[in-house]
């Protein structure tokens, strides 16, 4: 059944601005008749149905564009993509899964069907970023919503510093996103940001002195700032100046930040060039371990003492402002 040049004209414009795709309204409102339209969906014609009142102008096979163009046409032109669809198109490494999350308004009515599933949230973000013409959550929303749909810690863990090591998001933001989302589904999340959160300075550095001090070890410097002459080398957690030994409480987070990285990193090289020996402990470790800590920190010191002392100087953390 042929359309008038008018109508035709319409259609393909409505498809070729939406990647072969249209709804039956914006087909009706173009001109096209009911008949027209029944026409082309019947039985081997041109035209299939992929989701409700959304039609795929030929028979080949939904492309990762379409059908996230689909989910919105279905969903509603406010909706907004988020999950693993969004995570990804923001560049960011997830489990591979064709359903496409949209978020909607609470009050909106849509069910999820097919590929598409279907949030309704009353925390709509308010800035969505926009690519290709669709709405997409920030990256720290896709992120927690892709996490909440997974159920392996590791792919949550894998998924989280993917996307920090990236810079597409931070630790914060996606504690954000957990205290202010939904809890259903956000137990691999929670545990994953409380396992990166776990070397929390005040916390971890408060575990690490409490363990020296039970230990009968020497009572060491703690967070001075270290010179070689003018030089700054850094500020470690711990240094035992007669031994020439720094220790450094590492929370889990500095190996999802790539500027936290090197920055340690970079503090490590000066001091060991310099000749301190310089030890790091992760928090679990402090409490799972305290007599292997202890113990490593003790043949060290022991070492450490039978060389001369270092020409390293020390100012105290109250007096390095």
């Amino acid at each position: 059944m042929n359309l008038d040049q008018a109508t035709a004209g319409q259609v393909a414009e409505v498809l070729r601005t939406q990647c072969d795709l249209i709804t039956r309204s914006q087909a009706l409102s173009s001109g096209m008749t009911e008949a027209a339209l029944r026409h082309r969906l019947r039985p081997g014609g041109p035209w299939k149905v992929v989701l409700p009142g959304v039609y795929l102008a030929h028979n080949g096979f939904l492309t990762v564009g379409q059908r996230e163009c689909a989910a919105v046409l279905y969903a509603g032109r406010l909706s907004v993509i988020t999950g693993a669809a969004a995570a990804f198109r923001h560049g960011i490494r997830v489990p591979i899964c064709e359903t496409v999350d949209v978020l909607i308004r609470h009050e909106d009515r849509r069910q999820s069907i097919g590929f598409v599933r279907v949030h309704r949230t009353i925390r709509m973000p308010e800035r969505p970023w926009m690519i290709d013409g669709l709405r997409w959550a920030p990256p720290s929303r896709a992120v927690a919503d892709a996490a909440r749909a997974l159920s392996e810690v590791k792919e949550v863990s894998a998924l989280v510093a993917d996307a920090v090591q990236r810079g597409r998001c931070t630790i914060g933001q996606l504690s954000a996103e957990l205290a202010e989302g939904p809890s259903q589904g956000s137990a691999a999340l929670k545990s994953v940001l409380a396992e990166v959160a776990d070397g929390v300075a005040s916390v971890a550095e408060a575990d690490f002195r409490g363990l020296i001090r039970r230990s009968g070890l020497p009572e060491p410097m703690y967070n001075p700032a270290l010179f070689a002459g003018t030089e700054f080398l850094g500020k470690p957690d711990a240094w035992w100046p007669d031994a020439g030994v720094a220790a450094e409480v590492d929370s889990r987070e500095w190996h999802l930040s790539p500027a936290a990285w090197q920055r340690t990193m970079a503090r490590h090289s000066r001091m060991s060039a310099r000749g301190i020996i310089v030890l790091h402990f992760p928090p679990s470790r402090i409490r799972s371990d305290p007599a292997g800590v202890v113990a490593e920190l003790r043949a060290t010191l022991e070492a450490g003492s039978e060389r001369a002392r270092l020409p390293i100087r020390a100012v105290p953390q109250l007096s390095a402002a």
